[in-house]
């Protein structure tokens, strides 16, 4: 009697620990690739200046002061957040939600996929050489926009497994997070006058290129296909 008739055919891995979900892989690939492109579009635009662009200025004169007291503080605050002891405090209590609702993989991800993002924005600006407020201040893509945008696209990705959410809601999901996170960040880092407004810009399409990539190897790694008899 055959093995599949007795009830031994092998089956493949269940996918319902996936961090990148499946119904969202196709969609948040092609948004991952368009980012990548716009990364690299901007990163040859703005290579080696060391001024606001026109689009930046039609947005902001990038200055030190920028806002003023009560939105000042309310900058700074976010700002925190992309700062070594603030980062590291979002990224504990990311993976630590994570274990606890025993999502190991998640956990992993939050860890990995911010860890790549901010390796990734710091490899461009050696790369691209763009400048603010002097030769030693790289600014493009900004750090702290695409940390903030990577943990959130993290926990949106997280979200959406457990909601259960298909294709368009959960792609919506994550990225209405990774707008609000980016968004507020992106202020932040304008108004503190750290960045140009183009600068932010290409630190959240770099968190949209890198955090679904780095779910997918996340998950190739954690489910390796059975070897072939």
């Amino acid at each position: 009697m055959a093995a599949g008739d007795m009830g031994l055919r092998h089956e493949p891995l269940p996918r319902e620990s996936a961090v990148l979900p499946p119904a969202l892989r196709a969609s948040l690939g092609l948004v991952a690739a368009l980012a990548a492109v716009v990364v690299v579009v901007l990163g040859v635009l703005f290579a080696g200046h060391s001024e606001p662009g026109r689009v930046d200025r039609w947005i902001v004169q990038p200055t030190a002061d920028s806002v003023g007291p009560p939105w000042r503080h309310v900058a700074l605050a976010t700002d925190f957040l992309g700062e070594p002891v603030g980062a590291a405090t979002l990224v504990f209590a990311g993976v630590t939600g994570c274990l606890l609702l025993r999502c190991p993989r998640a956990a992993v991800l939050v860890v990995v996929g911010t860890g790549v993002t901010v390796g990734t924005t710091t490899l461009l600006k050696s790369v691209v050489g763009r400048t603010i407020h002097g030769d030693g201040n790289l600014s493009y893509p900004s750090g702290h926009t695409a940390f903030l945008t990577a943990f959130a696209l993290t926990v949106a990705l997280l979200a959406s497994r457990r909601l259960g959410l298909g294709r368009t809601a959960g792609t919506a999901l994550v990225l209405a997070a990774a707008l609000v996170a980016g968004a507020a960040m992106g202020w932040a880092q304008v108004a503190l006058g750290a960045h140009y407004p183009t600068d932010v810009l290409g630190g959240w399409f770099t968190a949209l290129a890198v955090v679904p990539a780095t779910a997918w190897l996340v998950d190739q790694v954690a489910d390796p296909r059975p070897a072939v008899a």
